[in-house]
């Protein structure tokens, strides 16, 4: 099985204490979003969590003790970098301190285990695609080498983007072309691998690999571990990523990102922050007598040791 922990929330940068015990008691309770009296029980156990996806904005509250996690777990981080000042991305680290986390990151992860996110992209009146190639460039500098790709997409229009951000420019196929061209040309003057994230646009012509940002053969690699073969849906639309069970909660991110899509409303977000107890095994609130308790089966999806070991 692979658990994400930032899926729904940045739980890296906000919840770290929460989410360093939740690994010490060795198991979590997720309460599902869709279905909010059922309450899934997951063992926090190498023996049957393969790989533990990270996603964040600032891992920074994390990395004093994140040794605690690496040391028994295989890991693969996504660390999200965008040109957006705290206009647009309030709680969001500067560009030189994201950097400067992000090496201190590569110290203890490595790079082959870490993916730059540069993403959404979106286009509004102060981010143009001008901006956008000269903050790529300053980025790609200086992170080529210490991350083993990045990824990025362009901003998909949700229902709740017109109330959050009526200043968002809707792109055009062209517009996109001209950006992942752009982007591209850039990345391969720096040596870094870029790929999209969840499209069926085709920009290989431009350098750009195809999506899937979070796949067994990414997380194999990263770890040096071998999964089976194994089938799977994809985590969304025109996505090739496997599928991951994540232990956060949405509404609960303060970073107060104005594209996001896992809080309905920053005002929201920082309310059930301040409910959030480090000390319960959920996230956000408890169990209750009416929620209906599941104990997760789970397995790994590695090749058993001994048949590693006769390839």
């Amino acid at each position: 099985m692979i658990i994400n922990t930032g899926g729904r929330t940045d739980t890296a940068q906000y919840f770290s204490e929460w989410l360093l015990r939740r690994f010490e008691e060795g198991f979590v309770l997720v309460r599902n979003p869709m279905y909010p009296h059922k309450v899934t029980r997951y063992e926090l156990d190498p023996a049957v969590v393969d790989v533990v996806e990270f996603c964040s904005k600032n891992y920074a509250p994390l990395l004093p003790r994140l040794h605690e996690i690496t040391s028994r777990f295989n890991t693969h981080f996504q660390y999200t970098i965008t040109a957006y000042g705290r206009d647009i991305e309030p709680g969001v680290p500067s560009l030189e301190q994201s950097v400067a986390t992000l090496y201190a990151l590569e110290e203890i992860a490595g790079a082959k285990r870490i993916i730059w996110r540069y993403d959404p992209v979106l286009l509004t009146r102060d981010y143009t695609i001008a901006r956008h190639f000269q903050t790529f460039e300053w980025l790609a500098s200086r992170l080529s080498g210490h991350v083993d790709r990045c990824v990025f997409s362009f901003v998909e229009m949700y229902r709740k983007l017109e109330r959050n951000m009526p200043e968002l420019e809707v792109m055009s196929l062209d517009q996109m072309d001209e950006l992942a061209r752009g982007l591209g040309a850039i990345a391969q003057r720096h040596g870094l691998r870029l790929q999209t994230c969840a499209t069926d646009l085709d920009y290989s012509a431009y350098g750009i690999h195809g999506s899937g940002c979070a796949t067994l053969d990414i997380f194999g690699a990263a770890n040096d571990i071998e999964f089976r073969k194994l089938k799977h849906r994809g985590m969304r639309r025109h996505c090739r990523c496997f599928e991951m069970r994540d232990i956060g909660a949405y509404d609960t991110c303060p970073n107060g990102c104005r594209y996001c899509y896992a809080n309905q409303s920053p005002e929201l977000a920082r309310r059930n922050f301040k409910l959030h107890d480090p000390a319960a095994p959920m996230l956000l609130g408890e169990l209750g007598p009416n929620d209906e308790l599941t104990h997760s089966t789970q397995k790994s999806l590695l090749v058993p040791m001994q048949l590693q070991l006769d390839l």
